[in-house]
């Protein structure tokens, strides 16, 4: 994996099952390394996990301990959408000084 997405379900929103389950399915940053936050008192979530869960492996994905997609070496740092990407690609996303600064 090459960088961590954080996704918010909006769970503790309680628009009702519905609404968290698309919310996380068609999100438009779900993909590989994708970290899924639910809060532990949101309504909805205990009767939709079981079918978020097989509608993320019915799409390809496999559910890891999140210790399998943390890099932890320096290589790689977040950038400002939670993204985990490598430390060189991030030093040359840095905007770079005006002349006389």
């Amino acid at each position: 994996m090459n960088f961590v997405s954080i996704l918010d379900s909006l769970d503790w929103m309680e628009k009702g099952a519905e609404h968290e389950i698309n919310q996380v399915l068609n999100h438009k940053h779900l993909g590989n390394g994708s970290i899924i936050l639910f809060h532990n008192d949101a309504k909805y979530t205990p009767q939709v996990l079981d079918t978020i869960i097989q509608g993320l492996r019915e799409k390809g994905y496999t559910i890891v301990p999140i210790s399998e997609l943390i890099y932890t070496d320096g290589a790689y740092t977040m950038n400002h959408e939670g993204r985990q990407i490598p430390t060189k690609q991030a030093q040359s996303q840095d905007p770079q000084p005006m002349q006389g600064e």
